[in-house]
């Protein structure tokens, strides 16, 4: 796979956030994904870009263009170096929370997205991975 674009985003305030779901916006629509694919997208980043804004003290956001062979994706990669999250399953079970939104953001953005991927540990911060393939 080769990467055709590489930016990254600091989240340490809430501007990261919205900043994050801008970004996203600009390139979901440069990869010429539909408006439900666009919104799908926005709304996956802004919830783990929250999270990592909440739950993780701050991080960044990573977005690459990537082409395989014969399509393109969006990858968007979120780190932390927050507390970690003990229990993975637990975490992407619908209405489980350590705060008090309502437990449906990492469960919720992996239903929308293509590819999840969510590397936690307590002590060494989180690492959320979602991909937007173009089809």
């Amino acid at each position: 796979m080769q990467v055709l674009k590489h930016e990254t985003i600091l989240i340490r305030e809430e501007a990261g956030v919205v900043e994050a779901r801008q970004h996203a916006r600009m390139l979901v629509r440069e990869l010429g994904l539909g408006m439900t694919d666009q919104t799908k997208t926005v709304t996956a980043v802004s919830e783990i870009a929250r999270n990592t804004l909440i739950y993780g003290g701050g991080g960044t956001a990573t977005f690459e263009i990537v082409q395989d062979a014969a399509r393109k994706c969006l990858r968007m990669t979120f780190h932390d170096s927050g507390p970690g999250i003990a229990d993975l399953d637990k975490a992407l079970t619908d209405g489980f929370t350590t705060g008090c939104g309502m437990g449906l953001g990492l469960g919720g953005a992996k239903r929308l997205v293509d590819d999840f991927e969510l590397h936690s540990r307590p002590g060494e911060g989180t690492r959320v991975v979602l991909t937007k393939w173009k089809r």
